[in-house]
């Protein structure tokens, strides 16, 4: 148990603040319109389009990396798995969100991955795929939703959850490589955590 403050992270690594959030029962919605010119779908994933999605999404802003340490057949594994849900949100033509629920887990389901690329944020679509993702967890036989963010993804996460109706309810330090030394990022990745070697 680490005690009251400072604690030195090793070289190489990468510190973050993880928040757990919850909710028991459907969360009220503040119904809004899927903005003009996007479209919402269901999607049956390969590698390469969840590795490009992935990736434009969170690993290049925000240092998104727990699926790209997995290797083709792990991921595989998550993908053609039938109680794993993924949709997307298209902009002429070209797909420009994550949503992935994961109802492995009996009687609850998971917000594994949500998240939009630049080319959709600050129009309404992130609130829209919101209200789906707690419309279609909760039509399923659940008892609890849950999602956790951490302090290297977008400052406005956690207040979204919030304001989307999950209740904090744990906070964990996570330590791990940092991926930008690792290769698995370039090093112009996350520009809003410095490198420290």
């Amino acid at each position: 148990m680490l005690g009251d403050g400072y604690h030195d992270v090793p070289a190489g690594k990468l510190a973050m603040v993880v928040t757990h959030l919850e909710m028991h029962s459907p969360a009220p919605v503040r119904d809004v319109p899927l903005p003009d010119g996007i479209a919402l779908r269901q999607v049956t994933p390969t590698l390469d389009w969840y590795r490009d999605i992935f990736q434009r999404v969170g690993s290049q802003e925000w240092l998104w990396f727990g699926r790209l340490k997995m290797s083709d057949a792990e991921l595989i594994a998550i993908l053609n798995d039938p109680d794993v849900a993924f949709y997307t949100l298209s902009k002429d033509g070209q797909d420009e969100a994550l949503l992935e629920l994961d109802f492995r887990q009996n009687g609850e389901c998971e917000l594994a991955y949500f998240g939009l690329t630049p080319a959709l944020i600050g129009a309404g679509a992130g609130r829209y795929l919101m209200n789906h993702a707690i419309a279609t967890a909760w039509s399923k036989p659940i008892k609890r939703f849950h999602v956790h963010t951490c302090t290297i993804d977008s400052p406005q996460a956690l207040a979204f959850y919030i304001r989307s109706g999950f209740t904090p309810y744990k906070r964990q330090i996570e330590v791990a490589d940092d991926p930008r030394l690792t290769g698995m990022l370039g090093r112009d990745a996350g520009p809003n955590v410095p490198i420290i070697p």
